[in-house]
């Protein structure tokens, strides 16, 4: 009250109220600020649903790197992580500054533009820009080189402050923004001859090499550069918790386990040659032909699509294992075999048993509206990317006009969920939409190929790859 009276009759309104605000500042909640974060009991981490950082995944439940980590710091605090999305790097940026979160989590580097604005946790990981192009396409081996390319890449990205650096050498060197969409957008928009190159972070590149393999690593841009959380100025208590944890994360070996698990080298199944197909047709099909029959018969699915989607899966090796723990014959995650019965997925008899009956379980969740033809392909998808990210599929099928229960029109609009200004308005968020796509399409082709070299010609359902697939 008094405060007031003496604003009213000095007439410095607008002084008091600032003087009110300063004498109030801290009063609140301070995004950033360890004891407000133990006493609300919530870590508001903002962040990206992308591949390296937050994603549902196979299982229908939340997986990345970042998420992994955050989860892990949250239970040191004894608090819970809630996760808010944004679509950009400017976005993250402008939300921390808003005071929206505590952190940033989204896979970024540290740059002396971004120390200016904010402080940085404890360095988790080393990556180096790098362009990346298509294989027959454009090969640029230079920075030189670069300045007659036809190069694209993410706004307010690290990339960009790179590529400034670099202009000073070499005042040729030109490139375009995209303000809409990520790294991942424009290593699709290379795969798919959209673009000639585009620059991203090794771990990203890692990644999606799997999914891409057409995509090739011109040169790197940078040295290896540390990325790490972003947080507000003023964030000192929260800051040394940070470097505390991963001090000890680090030291117990967790960290290193992380990222084997994201991005180890681990067998690649996929685009495989047909001559080698071919080959284990004749030596090693033979071995596992019963059991595919018997499952298949239990859960009444076509036993050359569950031979063919093991190919797929493990190229019929009964210890086959990823880096990500799946394993198996029917490469099984240790929570869906537990959740099925299996107790040892190196079994090749339990595996496939275990596989079948998860197969049949996604097909039964489908709901009864697709046809019985289409069935077992929206089955397949689900079982590679989770079915929650099928029904995304089917709602945006439905919301862009097309027959949401048909495959042949689901598989077009799938690759769109990798999209932000699609999948931002889904459930489920991101997915690789492409890559269930081609896992469906290169399972009908190796049972295709089964079927001919079987000599199963009577066989009921009609495998071939349609002609608007």
């Amino acid at each position: 009250m008094q405060y007031r009276q003496v604003c009213s009759r000095s007439g410095f309104h607008r002084v008091c109220v600032l003087v009110l605000a300063l004498l109030c500042a801290g009063c609140g909640p301070t995004p950033g600020r360890l004891s407000d974060i133990r006493e609300r009991g919530t870590l508001i981490v903002l962040t990206r649903n992308a591949p390296t950082t937050y994603y549902i995944g196979r299982n229908d439940r939340p997986q990345g790197t970042e998420y992994e980590l955050v989860k892990d710091f949250a239970h040191s605090l004894g608090v819970k992580p809630k996760f808010v999305f944004k679509n950009s790097i400017a976005e993250l940026l402008k939300a921390l500054d808003d005071g929206e979160g505590d952190m940033i989590a989204a896979g970024l580097t540290r740059t002396p533009l971004r120390h200016r604005r904010f402080e940085f946790g404890p360095d988790y990981q080393q990556v180096t820009q790098q362009v990346v192009c298509r294989r027959d396409g454009a090969q640029p081996d230079s920075v030189a080189e670069l300045a007659d390319v036809d190069l694209e890449v993410v706004a307010d990205s690290s990339y960009v402050d790179r590529l400034r650096a670099l202009r000073k050498k070499h005042p040729g060197l030109h490139w375009r923004v995209n303000a809409t969409e990520g790294t991942e957008q424009l290593l699709r928009k290379v795969w798919a001859g959209k673009l000639a190159c585009t620059v991203a972070d090794s771990d990203i590149v890692a990644i999606n090499r799997r999914y891409f393999p057409n995509l090739t690593v011109a040169f790197d841009l940078s040295p290896p550069q540390s990325l790490a959380w972003v947080l507000p100025r003023g964030s000192d208590a929260l800051r040394k918790a940070m470097d505390g944890w991963m001090t000890k994360y680090r030291d117990s070996g967790r960290l290193q386990h992380l990222m084997k698990h994201y991005y180890g080298l681990a067998a690649v199944f996929d685009y495989v040659d047909t001559r080698t197909y071919v080959r284990r047709i004749e030596s090693v099909y033979p071995e596992f032909a019963g059991l595919f029959l018997q499952a298949a018969d239990v859960y009444d699915l076509p036993p050359m699509i569950l031979a063919a989607q093991s190919y797929q899966e493990s190229h019929w090796r009964p210890d086959a294992i990823s880096s990500s723990g799946v394993r198996g014959m029917m490469m099984l995650t240790r929570n869906t075999a537990s959740a099925l019965g299996v107790k040892n997925r190196l079994d090749p008899a339990a595996s496939i048993r275990g596989g079948a009956r998860y197969l049949a379980r996604m097909r039964r969740r489908l709901g009864p509206n697709i046809r019985k033809q289409d069935r077992i392909w929206f089955a397949l998808a689900a079982y590679n990317v989770g079915l929650g990210h099928v029904r995304d599929a089917r709602r945006l099928t439905k919301r862009l006009g097309h027959d949401p229960d048909r495959w042949a029109d689901v598989s077009k609009v799938f690759p769109l969920l990798s999209e932000s200004r699609y999948y931002r308005s889904l459930p489920h968020g991101y997915a690789r939409g492409l890559e269930p796509v081609r896992y469906v399409h290169r399972i009908r082709n190796y049972a295709d190929i089964l079927r001919y070299r079987l000599n199963m010609v009577d066989e009921p359902e009609n495998l071939a790859l349609d002609d608007d697939q």
